[in-house]
């Protein structure tokens, strides 16, 4: 995830090939037992047993995959820095960047439809809409609303209590986020002009912003299940709220994840100002989980 050094030892008509490499079979093994173990969880948390086989299974393939990314992006980083790359590798990062943030795009896209279906067309179904004698022989008194605060079968899933209220915690959230965006771009303005040391001070400023979200965030949890009784438990509302939230929240930590690292590759004096894509793709994605927290809190808090 580095260009810096494009084209020291590549012209525009050719094309690195890299060496055999090891990583997309580690990448697989990883893959494959973090998604088992994932599995193994959910089914011994639907069965309410105590096996704890499922969280060994996903801790070590997420152990494995934490040892495929920091080594095959430090051997892109050594490759590059050492001139392998042309203008038509440079390219293909980008192409290669924009079409996995466009898979990240599809992804919340798939949750957020599913958000809109229970709203307009479950919800009002159960509630009566076109058959009103089967709603009411199944659910006698239920009444269709959103925030579902009052589950079909109350007993099994006991709504709410309260809902969060959007003015609070999630509020100070969405300023954070907007903010680190802004900082997040002076950074990249400052590191164009070759402003190093205002380079680190701007991104030290986003990480600080990125990281206090995720405490707030946590916070907000807490005060949920504990306080205000929304929980994955809660019926199909709390269901969807964790599920956007928590995807959301495991974005934004991977985006501090990676702005990290770009810290530490700038005080170690990677990049130039014309060739730091490492920078651009991390700064694009943290770009991406901004946006889609807007859409989070207009239609997960506030509509």
């Amino acid at each position: 995830m580095a260009n810096e050094n494009q084209g020291a030892g590549a012209d525009e008509g050719t094309y690195y090939v890299p060496a055999q490499s090891k990583w997309p079979i580690v990448a697989t093994v990883g893959l494959f037992l973090t998604l088992v173990g994932a599995g193994m969880m959910m089914n011994s948390m639907s069965a309410q047993t105590s096996d704890a086989t499922g969280h060994y299974v996903f801790f070590a393939g997420s152990l494995i995959m934490a040892w495929m990314l920091f080594g095959w992006f430090g051997d892109v980083i050594r490759e590059s820095r050492a001139g392998l790359y042309s203008a038509q590798m440079d390219r293909s990062f980008r192409w290669g960047m924009g079409w996995f943030i466009f898979s990240e795009v599809m992804f919340f896209a798939a949750f957020f439809g599913t958000l809109f279906f229970i709203r307009f067309f479950a919800v009002p179904w159960l509630g009566g809409e076109g058959d009103k004698g089967v709603s009411q022989m199944l659910w006698p008194g239920f009444e269709a609303q959103w925030p579902l605060m009052t589950n079909p079968d109350p007993e099994a899933f006991p709504g709410p209590r309260e809902l969060v209220n959007p003015w609070t915690l999630p509020l100070i959230n969405t300023i954070l986020l907007v903010t680190s965006s802004v900082t997040c771009t002076k950074a990249h303005h400052a590191l164009v002009a070759d402003n190093r040391s205002s380079t680190k001070t701007w991104l030290m400023l986003t990480l600080i912003l990125g990281f206090v979200f995720l405490v707030v965030q946590g916070y907000e949890y807490y005060h949920a299940y504990h306080e205000l009784g929304l929980t994955l438990n809660s019926g199909i509302y709390g269901s969807t709220f964790f599920m956007l939230t928590g995807f959301h929240g495991a974005h934004v930590t991977l985006g501090a994840i990676m702005l990290t690292i770009m810290y530490i590759r700038i005080a170690k004096g990677h990049f130039t100002a014309r060739n730091h894509f490492g920078f651009e793709a991390a700064a694009w994605y943290w770009h991406f989980v901004d946006v889609v927290w807007i859409g989070l809190f207009l239609f997960v808090y506030i509509l």
